[in-house]
């Protein structure tokens, strides 16, 4: 059974009626109950429907047939294996959700420990293949099936590591989660690759054969003797278990250099880390050249792997960089991952950085932020000799390393001329006689880890779909209270509403806007250079963030490339080229008057907008930038986003649509 995806925040269901959601409750399981009763249910036939009964209630949609399929044909083994075992009075959680990520442990057993009288939990991964064969230590292929797939002991032992590294409860006592991966259709002969080679050997893998070795090891780490009430005691624990933010990626960077462990790769984000390390060594050994491509939309890890691979390479002595086509980003990355370290800070370059270079000057570049690769990479300053050698700038880009790697969000292109794209990078890479290896990432960390949001997000502003806007109230789920999200009246009560949150529930708050106001240079005072206060709707006003380019410092305002990450930047309000990239707690939204809802879609007015660079766009593409400006825009909040629109009939169309 592969993880599938879900959303935020849901309480116990037990039958089909939702209980009381308690304090600390965020997330649980589609159903749960001793193992013996949900035995009866399966073998009943009712096991199934009633699991997808509760997605659709929990995930406001229907769950896949072959998922339903799955529940149908593993659940009852599985649950048989447990009574068979004397484990018929575990507590059992099905489809439990892992903490701030859509991502699920199909089964949790939850009891107590025999020797130490502790509550004890078991993290059961489900596999139904038949046959299975290694292809790197932590990756396997499996004979009929696409695409690269991580071994399931390196996934399970992700899903235990993530979640004891985000609930402090268990921090003092990580010995009190096990996991567990159970290929039950599985002989050993066909899949003994991956017996041989478990690159995790405190997450036991079993298979068909193994039944009773299985069972030997729950009864070591669950008392089967143990009172049913104490079963659902500890169910009731691992429930209830507060579980801190997601790791905020800027406070990690600098640990992250030094030490890898700090970040948790969970299931495609690890199998992309590893394609790269195989690359690398490939490389090496047979002198191939492979572009390894990571597709996934905001908050998906893309930055986190990024920023993995970054410091692994560089403690193995490879040459890396890592390189953005954004200033905020590569000066933010220099000054918190780099902090201390000029050589650290050394490896945050600009993707035309590589303008002219020679090929293979380094083992691998990172290429963050890859949708905002360019035709070319030269400038004003570029000098002569090395224009004259420059080439397309996803060339240079693929020439420079050995093995490139492109991290990219299509939906992320908001200004003319950025080009990188899934087509662009695998048409270039084919051209020049690379391998290509891809990547599609699906996890949420943003946005409460909710993906109804990233979905209304898309319908709302009509972004790869056809499905029209829809009212948050019926596509968010049960499991959406991890985002939180409104529409207000004015700007001065989207401000309020920030302040309210940051000062309730803490974290960083930031207001930001559509480029459709002037940014002007600072003014000279007697008491110094100061912001002109542009953003103007009705009587409240407000400066832009700074300038760069080495405009002139202003005092108490930090530089506009770290706007996003510096206190001082809630009293400015930030454009997408500084929130792009970037992440924060609470998120206000003001919509400029160059997109409107009109006549039931939406319309882009070039003559709003004062971007200089946006308004050389063609009437195509001009739509499909703003369109983009806002759906980032919209994107940065991790707790929660308020939104407000200076025009009337936007105004009104936004709030039916956060109601």
């Amino acid at each position: 059974m592969k993880a599938r995806i879900t959303l935020a925040g849901y309480d116990r269901l037990l039958g089909s009626t939702r209980a009381p959601l308690r304090p600390g409750e965020g997330r649980v399981a589609l159903a749960r109950g001793s193992a013996a009763d949900l035995l009866i249910e399966a073998r009943a036939g009712r096991l199934h429907t009633r699991l997808q009964e509760q997605a659709g209630f929990v995930l406001g949609g229907r769950v896949g047939t072959s998922e339903v399929a799955s529940w149908q044909r593993s659940l009852p083994i599985v649950l048989t294996d447990l009574v068979d075992a004397g484990l018929g009075d575990v507590e059992v959680l099905l489809e439990h959700q892992l903490p701030h990520s859509k991502q699920r442990i199909d089964v949790v057993l939850c009891g107590v420990h025999p020797r130490s009288g502790d509550s004890s939990f078991v993290f059961l991964e489900l596999k139904q293949w038949s046959k299975a064969e290694s292809y790197l230590s932590e990756v396997i292929n499996i004979p009929g099936l696409q695409g690269r797939h991580l071994h399931p002991t390196e996934q399970v032992h992700g899903y235990r590591e993530y979640f004891v590294d985000h609930t402090p409860a268990l921090v003092e006592r990580p010995q009190a989660v096990h996991a567990v991966a159970y290929l039950h259709n599985a002989r050993r002969t066909d899949v003994s690759g991956l017996l041989q080679d478990n690159p995790r050997p405190t997450s036991r893998l079993f298979t068909m054969d193994d039944k009773a070795a299985l069972g030997e090891h729950l009864n070591a780490v669950l008392d089967a003797a143990a009172a049913r009430q104490s079963n659902v005691a500890a169910g009731d624990e691992l429930s209830g278990f507060a579980h801190r933010p997601t790791k905020p990626l800027l406070d990690l960077a600098a640990a992250e250099i030094k030490d890898r462990e700090q970040f948790v790769l969970l299931d495609e984000q690890k199998v992309a880390y590893e394609l790269v390390l195989r690359a690398v060594e490939r490389s090496r050994a047979a002198q191939t050249r492979t572009v390894v491509i990571v597709e996934g939309g905001p908050g998906s890890g893309k930055s986190v792997i990024a920023l993995s691979l970054l410091g692994e390479l560089a403690r193995r002595g490879r040459a890396v960089h890592h390189a953005t086509g954004s200033r905020s980003f590569t000066m933010t990355m220099r000054k918190y991952a780099g902090r201390g370290s000029k050589r650290v800070q050394g490896l945050f370059k600009y993707f035309n950085t590589y303008v002219g270079c020679e090929p293979r000057e380094l083992d691998v570049l990172i290429c963050d932020e890859a949708h905002r690769i360019r035709e070319k990479g030269t400038d004003r300053y570029t000098k002569k000799e090395k224009r004259d050698r420059a080439d397309r700038q996803v060339n240079e880009l693929i020439n420079v390393a050995t093995v490139p790697v492109f991290l990219l969000d299509e939906h992320q292109v908001v200004r003319p001329g950025e080009m990188g794209s899934l087509k662009e990078i695998t048409t270039a890479a084919e051209a020049l006689g690379c391998q290509v290896e891809i990547v599609r990432l699906h996890d949420q960390l943003r946005c409460g880890g909710s993906v109804s949001y990233d979905t209304w997000v898309a319908r709302l502003l009509g972004l790869g779909t056809s499905e029209r806007p829809i009212p948050w109230s019926k596509l968010a789920g049960p499991l959406d209270e991890g985002i939180t999200l409104s529409a207000v009246a004015s700007p001065e009560a989207l401000e309020s509403w920030i302040l309210r949150q940051r000062s309730e529930h803490g974290g960083v708050a930031r207001l930001s806007a559509g480029f459709c106001w002037p940014w002007s240079d600072p003014v000279d005072t007697p008491d110094g250079a100061r912001l002109v206060d542009d953003v103007q709707v009705g009587a409240w006003k407000r400066p832009w963030n700074a300038k760069g380019d080495g405009k002139k410092a202003v005092p108490g305002v930090p530089e506009s490339s770290y706007w996003a990450t510096d206190e001082r930047g809630f009293d400015q309000v930030g454009c997408i080229y500084t929130a792009q990239g970037f992440e924060y707690d609470w998120s206000g939204v003001i919509f400029g008057k160059d997109l409107v809802r009109r006549d039931g879609m939406w319309r882009a007015v070039r003559e709003r907008s004062k971007d200089s660079e946006v308004r050389k766009a063609d009437e195509l593409h001009f739509g499909a930038l703003i369109k983009n400006t806002y759906k980032v825009l919209l994107t940065r909040g991790m707790r929660g986003t308020a939104i407000f629109s200076e025009d009337p009939e936007t105004q009104e169309f936004l709030e039916e649509m956060t109601r």
